[in-house]
């Protein structure tokens, strides 16, 4: 708890200091005994300044870049407090900013500054809503990602006697977000902001998994079993005896405390609806979060008929691709003949990685061909943790920045050993390379990028390049298999089918179940997954149509330049100038490409 203090009064300092809104009203000009400076000196000084706020704001966001400064403490996000201090830092940050003279900065500080007040405007938006309230879900939430934090796996390094020491005392911060999160739970439930009960239905195995009667099979036991030969037997012995003691006193009670919670108290008094609109002030809460996820002015109606749109034109060239293989039966059943007559799957995780691992390989020769910058930085692919397999789809975690963690593919395997399992080449495509890996990865190691543009995260330009990159796969040398090209359509239908399933449900009246037919009947998903999806869309609203509409930009960007520049459309050049700046909202994004478009016309 005092560490989590100690955050919210440094960023108070940080403000009043570099930002200039502290009693003493210190200015930017000021610093370092400077009488004066250019603006482009003092808007790198508000960049780097609220940058250290955020730092030390988000102390695991601090470590998941490799920043260890903070590795002793646990925000607790949650906590009015908290909110407080992040409003009062925007606040003073974008004041600031508006006072940046546009005339005496260059174009590229001009595009940085429009994104940094753009998403300050934003995220004080976002404060008039209560998601606080609802802090337990699924995914996306401290209760079910903390776990990973500690297994040894994740970003918090276990490398030296002091992080152990220093992960000991996030648990102390651990135990405070677990009560935190149940009072506000509490006020939720007396302001009728609560979570639907699928959602808790979802988490609740997760939540008992962390209940263990044996340490040693705990998650957070791992980093224990795979402590350092170099540690001397003191050091193992009295650390073998704290992680003992915390995961029985501490960990185990505090995820007892909510198991108890949510099923005696939570549960019974969650709402049987799944739409965003059924919450006071809904629909401009989900209207907010559309907004935030696809980074332009499009409305939920517009993008229920992109979504349909987007469905026909698929399915027209899944189609086609039956016909040309000679098929006459549906496409359902075209689906099923391909993978019937495609390569036996695996069974084991370790050769589905292995698998996956040699997609890799046929992509990494043509890389050159389509971008003169490759990232440094190291892939590994993982198998999802058990205990979180059920609810997680294949996801992509960031390598730390200074080398010391790689990037990582957590590929989902459940069930493997029972259901034999292929490699995905449009899932590595879209994960790995040259999706997300590729992109975060170079954003990442552009040390000339403000600190808060090197690690920005946009739902819709970050997912939009990965779905992108599935379309890269016939240039890079793969879909050579029927059956790959084909999941490949069907992974983009199920994007577009997406934004008509994540409208339906929280704008347009949809049940659950009614969501659930429709993915299966136009994704050719099995009912399991269509569930796991529908659930994860209800769980967090509106992060699923930035996939489709990041896309959909992207790629009319390309087409866009290809017909501007004709025979002067240089492949390479395009997606250099496109990843650059790293993500950026869609809109300004565009407004950048044109004007790219024009110089390099003349």
């Amino acid at each position: 708890m005092a560490g989590v203090k100690f955050a919210c009064v440094w960023v108070l300092f940080l403000c009043a200091s570099l930002l200039g809104c502290g009693t003493g009203g210190m200015s930017l000009s000021s610093i370092g005994g400077r009488s004066t400076a250019t603006e482009s000196a003092k808007l790198n000084e508000l960049f780097e300044g609220f940058f250290e706020g955020e730092l030390a704001l988000f102390p695991t966001f601090a470590t998941e870049i490799g920043d260890h400064r903070y590795d002793d403490q646990l925000e607790i996000a949650i906590s009015e407090e908290h909110i407080a201090a992040q409003r009062r830092l925007f606040q003073h940050a974008l004041k600031r900013a508006m006072e940046i003279k546009l005339a005496e900065i260059d174009s590229r500080d001009r595009l940085y500054l429009q994104v940094f007040t753009r998403n300050l405007k934003l995220a004080l938006d976002g404060f008039a809503f209560k998601q606080h309230l609802m802090p337990v879900r699924q995914l996306a939430s401290l209760a079910v990602e903390f776990p990973l934090l500690g297994s040894g796996a994740g970003a918090h390094p276990f490398r030296t006697v002091a992080d152990y020491e220093n992960f000991l005392r996030r648990i102390e911060g651990f135990e405070t977000w677990i009560d935190t999160a149940i009072v506000n739970m509490r006020q939720g439930i007396e302001l009728q902001i609560v979570q639907p009960t699928v959602v808790i239905e979802r988490t609740l195995p997760q939540i008992q998994t962390m209940i263990v009667s044996d340490p040693k099979t705990s998650l957070f036991y791992q980093p224990i079993a795979r402590m350092p030969d170099q540690f001397s037997d003191a050091d193992r012995a009295r650390l073998t005896r704290a992680y003992t003691d915390a995961i029985e006193m501490r960990i185990v009670p505090a995820y007892r405390r909510l198991l108890a919670f949510l099923q005696d108290e939570y549960l019974s008094r969650s709402r049987r609806t799944v739409a965003f609109s059924a919450l006071p002030d809904g629909t401009a809460w989900y209207d907010y979060l559309v907004k935030t996820q696809t980074t332009t002015d499009l409305k939920p109606d517009e993008i229920f008929q992109l979504g349909m749109t987007e469905i026909a034109r698929i399915t027209k060239e899944m189609e086609r691709v039956r016909e040309q293989q000679g098929f006459t039966g549906s496409l359902s059943e075209f689906s099923r003949t391909l993978s019937e007559n495609a390569p036996r799957g695996y069974q084991s995780r370790i050769d589905l990685v292995q698998g996956y691992e040699a997609i890799g390989r046929v992509v990494a020769p043509g890389l050159p061909r389509f971008f003169s910058r490759l990232p440094k930085a190291r892939l590994e692919i993982r198998t999802i943790e058990e205990f979180r397999e059920r609810s997680a789809p294949s996801q992509y975690w960031s390598a730390a920045p200074d080398g010391s963690r790689p990037g990582i593919f957590y590929v989902n395997a459940s069930g493997v050993e029972n259901n034999p399992r292929r490699a995905s080449e449009p899932l590595y495509l879209h994960e790995a390379v040259p999706g997300h890996h590729f992109q975060i990865s170079l954003q990442q190691e552009r040390d000339d990028l403000p600190r808060f543009q090197r690690f920005a995260d946009y739902t819709a330009f970050v997912e939009g390049w990965a779905l992108y990159a599935e379309s890269l796969g016939v240039e890079l040398g793969l879909y050579k298999e029927p059956s790959q090209y084909f999941s490949r359509l069907n992974s983009e239908l199920f994007r577009a089918a997406r934004l008509v399933v994540d409208v339906g449900l929280h704008r347009k009246g949809w049940s659950r179940e009614q969501a659930i037919k429709y993915l299966m009947d136009t994704t050719l998903s099995s009912e399991s997954s269509a569930a796991s999806e529908v659930d994860r869309y209800i769980a967090v609203p509106a992060q699923a149509l930035g996939y489709k509409v990041g896309q959909l930009k992207i790629a009319a960007t390309r087409s866009q330049a290809e017909a501007a520049l004709g025979p002067k459309f240089d492949i390479r050049a395009f997606h250099d100038e496109l990843l650059r700046d790293g993500a950026l909202p869609l809109d300004i994004l565009e407004a950048k490409m044109d004007a790219w478009i024009k110089r390099m016309g003349h």
